[in-house]
């Protein structure tokens, strides 16, 4: 396995994309300091999982994005790929090559892919375990890693060691252990919590149960003893029925024969009659008028007692307002005072915060006093580091300068052998060189022009993407919401479909009816199957049909005895069948009165949709059912009517006949009559919403379409533009050679017999100036001393100031602190005087409100004082005109008297008889209404069974119990049954289900907690044995390490020792590792004594000594051999070579002995300011070549 390529682009100053092609061997990357070499190290270690943006030498991870130059703008990612060879499978996937990509966008979002295909970090890190490879290996090595080997703390060494040893795998595992044996343990925390609250629970609900199924005995038993109650009761009515119609019949003959000889004396006293109904006509009219007067006047007396208690109530109301202003008062006086306290809180508050105030001002300014005195010193040891470095530049040029002036002694002694001819052949160079120059020009800008075009083929192919995207995420997120919402009423919909076709909500025997209804095409269905109504009217109807909405419709007699006959058989249980071809509808409440009442909606039958052969029997069942939109209309109608109707309002309510009313909440919100109606609308709902969705994934599926189109544009462009890139940079270094070849070779001809004459006292003044250049050396090194002193004791002043500086700092800070809290203060106060303040207002309107109702009560008395007097007078009035009408009555009496007197022998003989059809009319009244009395005993009787039990007479015959014979005793029994259940209390019916269901959970919850136990136990016994082996691991490889880091440090010092050791003390698997170098000729001694190059060529031969023991495939160096001599280079590059057996290099570098010894080289360089390009290989080689020729 090696690495065949890196692709990068967007990644630091790689703003193109630039692919970097890798063969075995070893490849140097070369280029001047600051041309991005080190991103190449940077953009391998960030694509195999680096997540520190400090490793990667930025402050956050979005500072690995190209950020633009003066000249360009950023770009919106970075993207790296590594592309390895696996043709020997060395890692553990099916492909023979495999490419592992990394891509972060600005706006945090960030992607890793495994050949195209998207993946976890921990998958790519995986992927590399026990290769060496990875952002902790030791395949990469950059400038900071040799010093962390060298002077960092022994634990941090420990990764490399790790690594090398194969255990990291191991403890990796072993963390995912550690892990999972916590969160066990907090699962286990959490499970002990829950079961200690179930415990909690399982012993209320326990005894709730006991308690509710000592409830529901007692309610069983009542209903046994109701049932056998309401049986004597019904078979007492029914005999006392029987008894009252043997006794009507018998009074109505009687009567009806006293009425025909009543009026066979007709024609005898009609005379007699005529002038008696006279005399009675005007004592009845006068009686009647007595009547109304005596009627009005009790009625104008409850007028008065009416005023009397409305004056009585403004009374009681002006005292409460009266208590209530004086309430007002108090609240309003303790308010003020408690706005007056606050105020003054607040004021002294605010007296504390200016003087914090001052406070913080004073030590700002010695804090900003500070900060000038540091940036002061800084500046000096700026200054003086500066002069220092400004030294050794001009040493270095002297130097320079030095070996210049030796040169170009040598060459001016040359030239002037050499001047005729190089004349000559200047001329001819300087013609060819500026046809070269012409042609180089116009190519380079050729590649300018197609450079910009591409760029901007780009930057609009990126706009439409990010466009694009954002389209796509907007209908992302209409997706989710349209698919949430579709799954919600699509599983709502099956859920009623399920329970419709189940039918739910009926009783046993009506399921198992239905469930022949394929079978037998006799039974038609349900009465909530076959009847629909609008919404708004379901309540209404499905109270108005009550139990019979469970009723099962058949076609015929025939059918339903049939039906009868299989629930016998089956012992089944009952149910009410409604044959067709039986049942006939009923006159309906249409054509009568009571239809254009207030209020009234309708006739129930009028307000259902049924087919037309059910619509006798719609009439049937509501056709005599008056709905009425509320409970108060209904209430004004049954009274005028008598209470003969039955009555339901829109709410559910119902009066019946006879008086008695039902109401009060549903147990649930769902109805019979509303599920196919909510199942259609749910219907209609899903199918829209479907179609949306699909609508919506189609427009997805476009943009992403669209998207990949111009994704594959940008490969293009970005190919392009690379290949373009490359040329332009070539073809650039190429015309500046030619430039400078140019001006080298008009330079280099000229006044050729002036430079012969000035070409020996050119010689003697670069003599002078090289002796005079030599001189200053010395100079240059004293005031270097000088410089270095006074930075030594310029930095412990500053050392000094930054000390005072934390100090005002930290006094600062608890001066913020302290600040701050009293500005909350001083703003909760603020508050609660806006509070009260406002609560002083409203207690202000509150009084201005009472007051004006207490004006109105007072007018309200005085009017209901006047009206009183009114109704006296006309009190006063009727009572004379009673008077005078009883005096005229005396009148009318007498003379009828007198008329009885000469008519005595008829009037009495026809009395007789009237006397006696009035008592036979008054029996049979009293006969008729004990009749209805017990029509009424009945049907409340009924009714009572029905609302509670759901029984009829039929259904609570089977129930009947032959030894509960006795209606005392049953009462009795009764009482006491209905005194235990009273005696219960508040009875959680529920609570039997809850108890199951809690001690379920309860057992569910104490397995979970076992077995918790014993994963527990599992995980640890998991972990000693990672231990065990990571340990036995970890002491051979190390031991193989020691032995083989002598031979490598004894091969590239040339003989000396190094050893490792572990300290001691510690657990071998998480103890730090010692380094010990014996250089030859020295004692031994730690890392922190040895010389620059001994520390970096020390580490260099303990990372060998791991590749030698543990190849990695590939090994990335950044610039590790930059502290060592060239001689030490030389042995560096060697070695390199004989580890290339197993191991592919590539070599970050600047040093020349590495790059000779390279098999490849690239060249990196900035061109444009801040754009790493990637400049052509033969041209670097051949400059190296003609550098090596020159030296």
């Amino acid at each position: 396995m090696y690495l065949k390529s890196i692709e990068v682009q967007g990644f630091k100053s790689f703003a193109n994309k630039i692919v970097f092609d890798f063969h075995n061997g070893i490849t140097g990357i070369v280029g001047p300091n600051g041309s991005g070499k080190s991103n190449v190290a940077d953009a391998v270690r960030w694509v195999l999982g680096e997540q520190s943006a400090k490793q990667l030498r930025g402050a956050k991870m979005e500072d690995v994005i190209f950020a633009g130059t003066q000249n360009r703008k950023p770009v919106g990612f970075a993207y790296v790929a590594i592309t390895l060879d696996n043709s020997d499978h060395a890692l553990p996937v099916e492909y023979d090559e495999v490419t592992v990509s990394r891509r972060v966008y600005r706006s945090g979002e960030s992607e890793y892919k495994i050949n195209g295909h998207s993946c976890r970090l921990r998958d790519v890190t995986e992927m590399f375990y026990d290769t060496g490879i990875g952002k902790e290996g030791y395949s990469i090595i950059g400038q900071g890693q040799i010093d962390k080997i060298l002077s960092g703390k022994p634990d941090e060494r420990r990764e490399l060691f790790d690594e090398a040893a194969g255990i990291v795998k191991f403890k990796r595992r072993k963390s995912a252990a550690i892990k999972k044996l916590e969160n066990e343990r907090s699962n286990l925390v959490r499970v002990n919590d829950i079961l200690s609250e179930l415990e909690k629970q399982v012993g209320p609900l326990k005894q709730q149960s006991e308690k509710a199924k000592e409830y529901l005995n007692y309610k069983t038993d009542l209903k046994k003893y109701d049932v056998n109650a309401f049986l004597l009761e019904t078979d007492r009515i029914r005999k006392e029925t029987a008894e009252l119609n043997d006794r009507l019949k018998i009074v109505d003959d009687d009567l009806e024969d006293s009425k025909s000889e009543y009026d066979n004396t007709k024609s005898e006293y009609e005379a007699a009659e005529n002038q008696l109904n006279d005399i009675n006509a005007q004592i009845d009219e006068n009686s009647q008028t007595v009547s109304a007067l005596e009627l009005e006047s009790q009625k104008l007396q409850g007028e008065i007692n009416v005023f009397t208690e409305q004056i009585k109530t403004f009374n009681a109301n002006k005292q409460l307002h009266s208590e209530r202003l004086l309430d007002i008062e108090k609240d309003k006086q303790n308010k003020n005072n408690s706005v007056k306290e606050l105020r003054e809180q607040y004021n002294d508050l605010n007296t504390e915060l200016s003087e914090y105030n001052d406070k913080l001002a004073a030590i700002n300014d010695t804090a900003k006093a500070l900060n000038a005195e540091i940036e002061g010193i800084s500046g000096q040891i700026d200054n003086r580091q500066n002069s220092i470095y400004d030294n050794l530049t001009e040493q270095s040029t002297i130097k320079a300068e030095n070996q210049k002036f030796v040169t170009m002694l040598e060459q001016l002694e040359i030239k002037k052998s050499e001047l005729t001819s190089h004349i000559i052949k200047g001329k001819s160079d300087e013609s060819a060189q500026k046809q070269v120059i012409k042609s180089l020009t116009a190519e380079l800008d050729n590649a300018v022009g197609k450079l910009e075009d591409i760029n901007n083929s780009i930057e609009e192919s990126n706009t439409s993407v990010t466009q694009l995207k954002a389209e796509i995420a907007e209908k992302n997120s209409e997706l989710d919401k349209l698919t949430q919402n579709y799954h919600r009423e699509k599983s709502r919909l099956e859920s009623l479909i399920n329970i419709t076709e189940r039918y739910d909500g009926y009783g046993n025997s009506i399921k198992k009816i239905m469930e022949l209804k394929d079978s037998n095409p006799g039974i038609l269905g349900v009465i909530a199957d076959i009847v629909k109504v609008e919404k708004q009217y379901e309540t209404a109807i499905e109270t108005a049909l009550g139990g019979t909405i469970q009723n099962i419709v058949t076609d015929k007699e025939s059918t339903a005895k049939e039906l009868i006959g299989y629930l016998k058989q089956n012992k089944l249980g009952r149910a009410t069948f409604l044959p067709l071809n039986a049942i006939h509808a009923r006159n309906t409440l249409e054509n009568e009165a009571c239809i254009n009442e207030k209020g009234v909606i309708g006739v129930a039958s009028n307000l259902v949709r049924v087919s037309f052969e059910y619509e006798g029997l719609a009439k049937y069942l509501l056709g005599r059912i008056l709905v009425v939109d509320n409970i108060d209309n209904a209430l004004l109608i049954a009274k005028k009517y008598k209470y003969t109707l039955r009555i339901v309002t829109l709410e559910g309510e119902q009066l019946n006949p006879g008086g008695s009313m039902t109401g009060g909440a549903f147990r649930n919100s769902s109805n019979l009559l509303g599920r196919r109606r909510e199942i259609e609308e749910l219907k209609q709902s899903v199918s829209n919403t479907n179609k949306q969705i699909t609508q919506e994934k189609a427009a997805v599926a476009d943009l992403r379409n669209q998207v990949a189109k111009y994704r594959e544009a940008l490969d293009s462009y970005n190919k392009l533009l690379r290949e373009t890139h490359i040329r332009k940079n070539t073809i650039d270094v190429n015309l500046k050679q030619a430039d400078l070849k140019l001006s080298e070779i008009i330079a280099s001809y000229g006044d050729d017999i002036k430079e012969q004459a000035s070409i020996d006292s050119e010689i003697l003044k670069i003599s002078e100036s090289r002796n005079q250049v030599s001189g200053n050396l010395n100079l240059l090194d004293n005031q270097n001393e000088a410089a270095r002193k006074e930075i030594e004791n310029l930095g412990k002043t500053l050392e000094a100031k930054k000390s005072e500086e934390a100090a005002v700092a930290l006094k600062i800070e608890n001066l913020k602190i302290s600040h701050s809290s009293i500005e909350q203060k001083a703003s909760f106060i603020n508050e609660n005087i806006e509070r009260l303040c406002k609560e002083l207002d409203n207690l202000e309107e509150e009084k201005t409100s009472i007051q004006e109702k207490i004006s109105e009560t007072k007018e309200l008395v005085s009017a209901k004082q006047a009206d009183i007097e009114l109704v006296k007078n006309s009190i006063e009035q009727s009572e004379r005109k009673i008077t005078a009408i009883g005096e005229k009555l005396e009148d009318l009496r007498a003379a009828k008297e007198k008329v009885n007197a000469s008519h005595k022998e008829f009037f009495k003989k026809r009395e007789e008889l009237n006397e006696k059809i009035i008592l036979l009319e008054k029996d049979s009244m009293r006969l008729h209404n004990q009749y209805d009395r017990l029509e009424e005993s009945y049907d409340s009787l009924v009714d009572y069974m029905w609302n509670e039990y759901e029984l009829t007479y039929s259904y609570a015959l089977e129930l009947k119990s032959d030894e509960l014979n006795n209606i005392n005793d049953i009462r009795k029994q009764i009482n006491i049954l209905k005194a235990a259940i009273k005696k219960l209390g508040d009875v959680n019916v529920n609570a039997i289900e809850e108890y199951k269901s809690v001690s379920e959970r309860y057992e569910f919850m104490k397995t979970q907690h076992d077995d918790m136990i014993e994963a527990e136990e599992s995980l640890m016994k998991v972990i000693e044995e990672l231990d065990e082996g990571m340990r036995a691991q970890f002491t051979a490889k190390f031991e193989e390490i020691k032995v083989e880091f002598d031979k490598v440090f004894k091969e590239l010092f040339g003989g000396g020792r190094g050893t490792i050791e572990l300290v001691e003390g510690e657990d071998i698997l998480e103890a730090g590792i010692l380094i010990i170098s014996q250089p030859p000729g020295k004692k031994l001694q730690n890392m922190m004594q040895l010389s620059g190059g001994e520390k970096a060529l020390t580490a260099i031969a303990l990372l060998f000594a791991i590749q030698n023991l543990k190849p990695s495939p590939f090994c990335l160096l950044d610039e590790i051999e930059a502290a060592l001599d060239d001689s030490n280079v030389g042995r560096y590059a060697n070695y390199l070579h004989k580890l290339t057996k197993h191991t592919q290099f590539i070599v970050i570098t600047h040093r020349r002995g590495t790059m000779s010894a390279a098999d490849r080289l690239y060249g990196i360089t900035m061109q444009e300011k801040g754009v790493s390009t990637l400049v052509s290989v033969d041209l670097i080689e051949n400059d190296l070549n003609d550098r090596k020729k020159e030296s």
